[in-house]
Formats: C-alpha cells, sequence, structure tokens
C-alpha cells in the first residue's frame, strides 16, 4: 500500500481548516490558551520564537529540528492507525492518491489566502 502518511498530513490540514469554518464558540481558543501551548512547545524545543521587523507586536514561530522529529513521530503513529482503516476499502492507494491530490488544492487556497506562489516560503 502506498505510503499513507502525506493522507495524514492533508486529514489534519482539513480538519483545521473545517474547525476554523465553524461558528461554534467553543471551538475558538482565547490568546493566553494559545500562548500557553506555545509557551510549552517553546519550552520542550519544539518551536523558537523570532520577533518580526516589520511588527513589533508579532513573532514569527518556527519548528525545531526536535519538533521536527515529534512530528514524524506522531504521523507515522496516525498512519499506524489510519491502515486498518484504509485496509478495508476498497482501493486504499486510490485513497491516498486522492488525498495527496487534496494536498496540492489546500496548498493553492492557503497560498491564495496569504498572496504567495503554491511551494514558496516552506
Amino acid at each position: 500500500m502506498t505510503d499513507p502518511r502525506p493522507a495524514v498530513r492533508t486529514l489534519a490540514r482539513l480538519a483545521r481548516m473545517l474547525e476554523h469554518a465553524c461558528d461554534a464558540g467553543r471551538l475558538a481558543l482565547a490568546k493566553p490558551t494559545v500562548s500557553a501551548a506555545v509557551d510549552g512547545l517553546v519550552e520542550r524545543g519544539l518551536l523558537v520564537r523570532a520577533a518580526i521587523a516589520e511588527d513589533r507586536r508579532a513573532v514569527r514561530l518556527k519548528v525545531t529540528p526536535e519538533g521536527r522529529k515529534v512530528l514524524a513521530r506522531t504521523e507515522r503513529v496516525m498512519a499506524e492507525r489510519l491502515g486498518p482503516v484504509l485496509d478495508r476499502a476498497a482501493d486504499p492507494d486510490a485513497i491516498v492518491a486522492a488525498l495527496t491530490d487534496l494536498a496540492g488544492a489546500l496548498d493553492e487556497v492557503m497560498a491564495d489566502r496569504i498572496g504567495r506562489p503554491a511551494g514558496a516560503g516552506k
């Protein structure tokens, strides 16, 4: 079977996109909640903060090499969980291929939203 990890990333991105589209108040996160989550990830060495010269109020977050390892490990575990579900589908490779195609479409939509070409600045 095709590697399902790209499909996992696509499903996670779709979930975030759909969550943001939902106007249910209980899904909204307050700034202190987000700050606390980011603080925890910085303390664990998974993210680093960088100042943005043009806007003193903003910071840029970057995933560290350790953060990338943790993310890869998490994607691997999620793919392992998705595997048995895909195994029951009529054509698991087609599903993974379709989700991979969908990832490209998500990239294009996000690039349009932030005004840069798809694939730039990754």
